[in-house]
């Protein structure tokens, strides 16, 4: 198999949609949440939702490690550069998420500060080996899909003996962010929708397995199928969830059989336990405080701290009034609500981080989903 084509073939998806019609009972309404950004970049970009029946419903999670980024967290990076001199790594879309006083990453380098965009932790390394004589910072972003590159360079950084290296961690974990969504007061207050299930994210149980999901299916009742990124995975998800509830079953299943195993990559698992640690309470936009829901870097490699080196005191800092960021990573509203959604703030001007990423919801709804009256194909966007 070619593992592109045979996931992008309309035939196939009108068969699913069929049986989804066939199958959603019309006397009840289905709300099952993609937690993970490329699900929904994927329902967005191949009319996925177009294609699901009225009465079953997706709900956007907070499941893009740039959205979910607080302000806080990026005005510490900025900081290191602009005030310390240090050269900043990080991912390319960090570099866009809008921060304090109307800067980000990359105003910030246009303001003089030595900010660099890498594809890897190890493209940070190797800038720490080309500028000795310089701090040389790697802003690490994530869930657990890039948290053991970032492992590797630090204990890679150890046995080598770089002292000019360092990283302000900011990787946050899957399975606590949807505990938080499930069971939290504090989103309870923010406010939330009710979900019947959840499509798991690929590439994070490739890493992770599907084990750590058996806890949601059993003990809050909520059936979980893990999807790959292809329209059909996604719309084969929905079909399972779908079944799940009509049978009243809460189980965890596997869709992305191709990649992903109950017990996961061992060796990933073991190399992240080995430099990183839980963190009793970590800031997400749109949530809040998720307890034990991000990783910090352990006492023994504590000389590649950032914020211990650098003696950081975090600042939570309030979303902009006007952005529904928040809102939308919680489910409770779509980016159309959003009263300068694709006015005030596009891809090329955005206001939340949201808009940032291609994985956020209101990216992916202003590029593929704004247009609802135009009817959407999954071949022709293969």
């Amino acid at each position: 198999m070619k593992y592109i084509d045979e996931f992008r073939d309309g035939d196939i998806a009108r068969k699913i949609a069929d049986r989804l019609l066939a199958e959603a009972l019309p006397d009840r309404q289905y709300s099952f949440m993609e937690f993970c950004g490329g699900h929904t970049h994927a329902i967005s970009r191949y009319g996925v939702a177009e294609l699901l029946p009225p009465n079953v419903r997706m709900v956007h999670g907070p499941g893009c490690p740039v959205c979910v980024l607080p302000i806080g967290r990026i005005d510490l990076a900025i900081r290191l550069s602009l005030e310390r001199g240090a050269i900043v790594c990080t991912y390319g879309d960090t570099m866009r998420v809008p921060a304090s006083d109307g800067l980000s990453l990359v105003k910030a380098k246009a303001r003089g500060g030595d900010i660099r965009m890498v594809y890897s932790a190890a493209d940070a390394l190797q800038i720490a080996r080309q500028n000795p004589q310089r701090e040389v910072v790697f802003f690490a972003i994530g869930f657990e899909t890039t948290t053991p590159p970032t492992a590797l360079a630090i204990r890679s950084a150890q046995r080598e003996g770089l002292t000019n290296f360092s990283v302000l961690c900011c990787h946050v974990l899957t399975p606590s962010a949807i505990t938080h969504i499930l069971e939290s007061p504090e989103v309870r207050q923010y406010g939330t929708v009710p979900i019947d299930g959840f499509i798991g994210p690929a590439h994070v149980s490739i890493v992770i397995g599907s084990a750590p999901y058996d806890h949601f299916a059993q003990e809050y009742r909520k059936p979980v199928v893990i999807a790959g990124f292809e329209p059909l995975d996604v719309m084969q998800a929905v079909l399972m969830l779908v079944r799940q509830v009509n049978d009243g079953r809460a189980e965890v299943e596997n869709e992305f059989t191709r990649a992903v195993t109950p017990e996961g990559n061992l060796t990933a698992q073991e190399l992240v336990s080995e430099v990183f640690e839980l963190r009793t309470s970590f800031e997400w936009r749109g949530l809040g405080e998720v307890p034990y829901s991000a990783l910090k870097i352990r006492p023994a490699f504590a000389a590649f701290d950032a914020e211990r080196r650098f003696e950081l005191g975090y600042q939570s800092v309030a979303d902009n009034k006007a952005c529904e960021c928040g809102a939308i990573l919680r489910g409770v509203k779509k980016p159309t609500d959003c009263k300068i959604f694709g006015t005030v703030c596009t891809p090329e001007n955005p206001v939340g981080s949201c808009m940032v990423s291609s994985e956020g919801a209101c990216a992916a709804h202003y590029s593929y989903g704004r247009f609802r009256d135009i009817p959407v194909r999954v071949e022709a966007a293969a």
